[in-house]
């Protein structure tokens, strides 16, 4: 009889809310080995499946983006690199979605809190916008980093150059991350689930979750080149299904243009917003929350100086005709 399987677990109250070198490891392991984790989403459980927009209003954010962990892994050592292969990820059976006052790309033109509650159905590959829009399931981890090698104590909330909390919707399962170690032990934590993300999560939050996620830790020497976070994504074909790419119908783009890169990011986003109020019969608020869990922007040109262009898209696979269970697209 073979020796029981070794099981390394990082429960949902061991956390912490602040990025410090000095934060005990709740956990010791050998590089290489895989470790489990059980999220809170970001809002660390200020709000539930029943919540209405007052919970935004009572939200406390020197509570939020728990950290998960940290991890300390023997050999890790400042100057090497900590890969983080994603190897899977569990998704909760609800999301919520918020415009919070004064917090995202256009808080000048949303000062009311909304709150969008959203169920997760295991046997779809949707979670459900409203009737006629449906956003793939494309769960990632918005948290993923190491302890910082200068001493203090750091919020969770902005990424830092050991990694913390990026909200990069690429590195989904299949993905691996490299984050440079800047403490002996390295000192990983994770967290902030999401089920699926825009690039830019421009209203401030995404479809936010508990995640179980499964993350081998490995120290690699001699690489120098990585001094913030890189990742390697996995070949399209296995990071999504052939319905998926089937499916895909092209994208709408709203383009934004300003010699300042922010405003004509704000640009590009309030263009999308009409655009999807006018022709997809969404309020304006539901037209923000869209952009920021299935909207993406991009840089299109950066060279033609004073004025830069800035777009977003919108891929037209989301909206489906009410009534057919697949989704099938306009």
């Amino acid at each position: 009889m073979g020796q029981p399987t070794k099981t390394i677990h990082v429960h949902r109250h061991q956390q912490h809310l602040k990025w410090s070198r000095d934060i005990p490891p709740v956990l010791t392991i050998e590089s290489g080995e895989t470790v489990t984790f059980d999220a809170l989403d970001g809002s660390n459980g200020m709000i539930t499946k029943e919540s209405t927009a007052d919970a935004i209003m009572e939200f406390d954010v020197e509570k939020a983006d728990p950290g998960f962990g940290p991890i300390y892994i023997n050999g890790a050592e400042p100057g090497d690199v900590l890969k983080v292969d994603i190897l899977d990820l569990q998704l909760g059976d609800w999301a919520w979605t918020a415009i919070v006052p004064g917090f995202g790309l256009l808080a000048d033109d949303f000062p009311e809190a909304k709150l969008k509650i959203w169920h997760i159905d295991p046997t779809l590959p949707y979670v459900k916008f409203k009737e006629g829009v449906h956003i793939r399931k494309a769960p990632f981890l918005g948290i993923m980093g190491v302890a910082p090698g200068v001493k203090g104590e750091f919020s969770t909330i902005p990424p830092l150059e050991t990694g913390g909390n990026m909200d990069c919707r690429y590195l989904t399962a299949g993905s691996s991350l490299y984050l440079p170690i800047r403490t002996r032990g390295a000192l990983f934590s994770c967290g902030d689930g999401h089920t699926a993300q825009g690039d830019g999560e421009v209203c401030g939050t995404a479809i936010e979750t508990t995640l179980t996620a499964s993350l081998r830790l490995t120290v690699c020497k001699n690489q120098p080149w990585v001094t913030a976070p890189q990742f390697q994504t996995p070949p399209l074909k296995q990071a999504l299904s052939a319905s998926d790419i089937n499916s895909d119908k092209g994208e709408y783009a709203t383009m934004g243009i300003d010699s300042d890169l922010l405003e004509a990011t704000r640009k590009a986003t309030r263009s999308m917003i009409e655009w999807l109020t006018c022709t997809k019969n969404l309020t304006r608020e539901e037209a923000y929350m869209l952009t920021s869990v299935a909207g993406c922007l991009k840089m299109v040109e950066v060279v033609d100086m004073p004025n830069y262009g800035i777009v977003m898209t919108m891929p037209l696979s989301i909206f489906v005709t009410p009534g057919q269970p697949n989704g099938v697209a306009h």
